[in-house]
């Protein structure tokens, strides 16, 4: 399985990104757990910032919510997050995974992130 993250750059307080994260080995809509995208920052451990079930249902750190929207499109085999409002402690390496959906465990190895940069 490998799940490959996109779309980080450079962006200013106050900007937009939206983040794609394509799988491949898996079919989403036959995975029972959710899919999330997690971050980590510099210096910090990687946490979850928001999963979606099979079923819709989405659960937010409570850093992003109001700001951020997770969605998946099981046609495409990808998930995505729409981040808004960003603030300099946004930036960090992000990430996706399939896992419980509050985020606490994940099922594969985690792939290459994508660097999210927010200048203030």
């Amino acid at each position: 399985v490998q799940l490959q993250a996109s779309g980080g750059g450079l962006v200013q307080a106050g900007g937009s990104l939206r983040l794609s994260c394509a799988a491949s080995g898996i079919i989403f809509r036959t995975v029972a757990n959710a899919m999330g995208w997690y971050r980590q920052a510099p210096g910090n451990q990687r946490e979850p910032v928001a999963t979606i079930t099979s079923g819709g249902s989405t659960n937010y750190a409570d850093s992003v919510k109001g700001r951020f929207t997770i969605s998946r499109d099981d046609a495409k085999n990808t998930v995505y997050l729409e981040m808004n409002s960003l603030k300099p402690e946004d930036t960090a390496v992000y990430y996706c995974n399939v896992g419980s959906s509050d985020g606490r465990w994940v099922r594969y190895s985690w792939g290459q992130g994508t660097l999210v940069t927010v200048s203030s």
